[in-house]
């Protein structure tokens, strides 16, 4: 049978990536240029330069990829790329780039869901079993996705509100961290312990999420000492925060676990780099768990990639997903929606 070469693109934020993946489980390339720098002196993402620096970066990295791979774009057999969600000016620069790439050199073109490449970038460390729960976690979605088989998406829960990224970033800048603030939570809170009590989030649908109220408890708590005169220990704060964030994630992951029963659970997304949720996942639901098997993926396959995109683009080729040459970013994408065949 003959292997299937995917070059894909990912520019739904502030990365600019291009991988050529291999039958969605072998990387041949991937090449990310990184904005961290950039944005970090706002404390965010600016949308306006993010797209700015993707059109400056694009051409340069589709170049390199394919250096890499030691290909040349006849050699692809397909051009993959995220469709959607994201930044509507940063998606609209990927998806013109691999427009152009498939109507140049006549390959087909297949559309990817951003959470569905996550979810997909752990078919580079083991084969997927299907049923399976998938926990996504990322600076722009919190959702528990259940999948019958390789390419159906069902949404389990979903963050009423804040991410749980958003709300850690945010919780990052008012304790004084640099961006993004997530990233530096979990490194504070290994110094301190989870002795303040924080509002433990609440929701109507019991496997949903929201982590907005356990943002404003933090700054409600920093305010009231302030007032008071009194002093805390910003990585005492950070621990409590991070243990009542992932004790809740942990919570309506167990009620799925249960009540679906899956072979396999995945974590996905960026915030799947946090070191304690992988430990407490490791401690706690596969010893919980037994028969179920929990994959964790490796550090490089959780922030926004291109490999990941060509590792879902590869399953949305087999089933037949094609995208014409006048479709468009859809910064709204849900990923219920993503089974149809073309667009």
């Amino acid at each position: 049978m003959k292997d299937i070469k995917i070059l894909a693109v990912e520019s739904s934020c502030d990365e600019t990536a291009v991988a050529v993946v291999e039958n969605g489980n072998k990387i041949l390339s991937s090449v990310v240029a990184t904005q961290i720098d950039v944005h970090k002196d706002f404390g965010g993402v600016i949308p306006e330069v993010a797209s700015r620096i993707h059109v400056e970066n694009i051409s340069m990295v589709i170049e390199e990829a394919l250096k890499k791979a030691e290909l040349d774009m006849p050699d692809i057999d397909a051009v993959a790329f995220t469709q959607g969600p994201g930044l509507v000016g940063c998606l609209h620069i990927g998806v013109q780039a691999a427009k152009t790439l498939a109507w140049a050199f006549d390959k087909p073109l297949v559309p990817v869901h951003h959470i569905a490449g996550h979810i997909y970038a752990n078919r580079f460390l083991t084969d997927l079993a299907f049923p399976l729960l998938a926990l996504v976690v990322s600076g722009g979605h919190t959702e528990l996705v259940y999948m019958k088989d390789e390419w159906s998406f069902q949404i389990l829960g979903t963050t009423q509100d804040d991410a749980i990224g958003e709300a850690g970033d945010k919780v990052g800048r008012v304790l004084g961290l640099p961006y993004p603030g997530g990233v530096y939570v979990d490194k504070l809170a290994k110094e301190g312990k989870p002795i303040y009590t924080l509002s433990k989030p609440k929701t109507e649908q019991a496997l949903d999420f929201s982590f907005s109220g356990l943002k404003s408890s933090v700054l409600q708590f920093i305010d009231r000492q302030k007032r008071q005169g009194l002093e805390f220990n910003a990585a005492d704060l950070a621990a409590s925060y991070q243990e009542t964030a992932l004790d809740a994630l942990l919570l309506r992951a167990r009620k799925a676990l249960t009540q679906y029963q899956p072979k396999q659970m995945l974590l996905a997304g960026g915030v799947a780099a946090n070191s304690r949720l992988r430990e407490k996942i490791q401690e706690e639901l596969a010893i919980e768990y037994p028969t179920i098997d929990f994959v964790i993926p490796p550090l490089s396959y959780c922030t926004d990639n291109a490999a990941m995109i060509g590792a879902g683009g590869y399953v949305a080729y087999k089933h037949g997903v094609r995208a014409s040459y006048d479709c468009s970013a859809d910064p709204g994408l849900e990923l219920e929606n993503v089974e149809e065949a073309s667009v």
